[in-house]
């Protein structure tokens, strides 16, 4: 009965963990140098200072930190950019997508072709912006909810998790209720 003692069972946990915990600082610390270069550096200016605050709430190393501030004034941080899709899903559900990426033309095309296998296409700019609000510490927070049977919530809830799961995609909004 190989993999049923307790060091196995730590050990899937622990990998758990931190596979979730390194994707999470992964996107903290791509968003953390585009508002550092935003700032040029200045950590005492509102955005960054907020990601920064939301990157210390999860426990990120602060050398992890700087290093990702350090990068954002860098030469090599010009090609990182911040970048929002819109969309509507299952039972007319607005979403938005935000993506820091290296290659607009290549995440476009990447989220394009992802929306289109799960029978969505990209909306056109500001179609689907307008069913939100920028908030500064929980990004967009929606104005109004839709509400969805449970077949569309069901559709919806794997459509924003295979949307999620993509490298480029830092955070992925909805207004369903």
């Amino acid at each position: 009965m190989s993999g049923h003692n307790k060091w196995a069972q730590i050990k899937r946990q622990k990998g758990a963990a931190d596979a979730a915990k390194s994707n999470l600082w992964g996107k903290l610390g791509r968003r953390i140098a585009v508002e550092s270069k935003k700032a040029g550096g200045d950590i005492t200016l509102p955005g960054l200072r907020a990601i920064i605050e939301t990157a210390k709430k999860t426990n990120m190393p602060k050398d992890t930190i700087e290093r990702a501030v350090a990068k954002g004034i860098s030469a090599d941080a010009a090609s990182l950019e911040s970048i929002t899709y819109e969309t509507y899903g299952p039972g007319g559900a607005a979403i938005l997508i935000e993506a820091l990426t290296d290659s607009r033309n290549r995440t476009a095309q990447e989220i394009k072709h992802l929306l289109t296998e799960n029978g969505l296409t990209l909306a056109a700019p500001g179609s689907a912006m307008w069913a939100f609000e920028k908030s500064i510490e929980e990004g967009y927070v929606p104005k109004t909810t839709v509400p969805l049977s449970d077949t569309d919530s069901a559709k919806l809830m794997e459509v924003l998790e295979k949307i999620d799961a993509h490298d480029d995609v830092e955070n992925v909004y909805t207004n369903a209720a």
